[in-house]
């Protein structure tokens, strides 16, 4: 078994998250400037056994697609010619912001800690991850 590797997709950082070798453990990886992404990702394939793509799917409250999505579509288009061997999946999105700040003033964070945008980014790809291995246990 490889690695899943969830990406929070954002036009400035995204944020990473990975399981273990068994998926059972999603864990935060990294945030990374988007335009360095593909370097990071093809770098880490080559090291790490991945398996899949798991990519973020913003929706607004009707089902439709975000405005973000146009970006997201061409991000995945380079990513699947660049790594064409591992698969990309989409998750419904929707809320992992809200949920990753609420779960950082859960943990005792402070303020200043919360603003940390790329924590957020990181925690918000964590729980795509955790959304998609609870759907497909």
């Amino acid at each position: 078994m490889g690695r899943i590797l969830a990406i929070d997709y954002g036009t400035k950082r995204t944020g990473l998250a990975v399981t273990d070798d068994m998926q059972i453990i999603a864990s935060g990886l990294t945030t990374v400037d988007t335009k360095d992404l593909l370097a990071f990702l093809k770098d880490y394939t080559v090291s790490e056994n991945v398996e899949k793509f798991v990519v973020g799917e913003p929706k607004q409250m009707d089902n439709t697609a975000s405005e973000s999505e146009v970006f997201i579509q061409k991000f995945i288009e380079k990513l699947s010619k660049a790594i064409p061997d591992i698969p990309v999946v989409r998750v419904d999105e929707r809320f992992t912001s809200k949920m990753a700040f609420q779960t950082m003033i859960d943990s005792g964070l402070k303020k200043k800690q919360r603003q940390n945008k790329a924590l957020i980014d990181e925690i918000s790809a964590t729980l795509i991850l955790q959304s998609y291995l609870a759907s497909n246990s």
